[in-house]
């Protein structure tokens, strides 16, 4: 039940709540309840997401307390048709820019998947995308797959994921990043301004936090539209 959910996040000392496996807009009316009761208790509230949902629905979860979405894009209108049963390929890309507009945090992953979508012209369709519909201080993510359950080719060469990441820096998506390949120097945040390492990661882990107390990169001040302050050793 909600209040449990809520109740073990706080004695767990959790800042949040984030409603994600298996796809969470199935449960929404349970997590339009959840995230009520959370905000009661202080706790901010994030959803991951393929992002094929109505407009009522992203209404409904900004009204109950969404503070930040992530939607994973699965590619270009050839990886919705023939993997995800030919569904619109835009509705994603709708939800995501509406959730925006809302003063939604938003940030987009594309898992990149050898013989699915990680073909240049397939890399270009999600980038081009991304900038015209959120603009370039939205964060983008390249996320390596792994071979599991019936697919078994080889894990995403890192050379695509790097190819996929300067695209993107190249359209003027200020904020691109590597995943699942701990250890990756583009894990970290970078100044757009003056490519000072202001955030260092190591997979979900904080290893510097260089922002000064207004969010600012601490070598030319510019401001950096991220949500939250991190609280712990750097």
């Amino acid at each position: 039940m909600p209040e449990r959910i809520v109740q073990m996040a706080i004695d767990s000392g959790d800042e949040g709540l984030c409603a994600s496996f298996q796809e969470p807009t199935l449960l929404t009316d349970w997590a339009v309840d959840l995230f009520s009761l959370g905000k009661t208790r202080g706790l901010y509230c994030c959803y991951v997401s393929n992002g094929y949902m109505t407009p009522e629905a992203l209404n409904l979860l900004r009204q109950s307390g969404l503070d930040g979405l992530k939607i994973d894009i699965k590619g270009d209108e050839y990886a919705y048709r023939n993997f995800c049963g030919s569904v619109d390929e835009n509705v994603p890309w709708r939800i995501a820019e509406a959730a925006k507009k809302m003063g939604i945090h938003v940030e987009i992953v594309n898992l990149v998947i050898p013989g699915v979508n990680d073909s240049d012209s397939t890399i270009a369709f999600v980038v081009d995308k991304h900038v015209k519909h959120l603009g370039p201080d939205t964060p983008i993510h390249f996320t390596r797959y792994a071979p599991a359950y019936r697919y078994d080719l080889p894990a995403t060469n890192i050379r695509t994921l790097e190819r996929a990441r300067e695209t993107a820096r190249k359209a003027g998506a200020q904020y691109s990043y590597i995943g699942n390949v701990r250890g990756h120097i583009y894990e970290n945040t970078f100044c757009p301004q003056c490519g000072e390492c202001i955030i260092a990661r190591d997979g979900y882990s904080i290893v510097s936090y260089g922002l000064t107390d207004g969010n600012a990169c601490p070598r030319c001040s510019t401001r950096i539209p991220i949500v939250g302050k991190y609280v712990g050793s750097a």
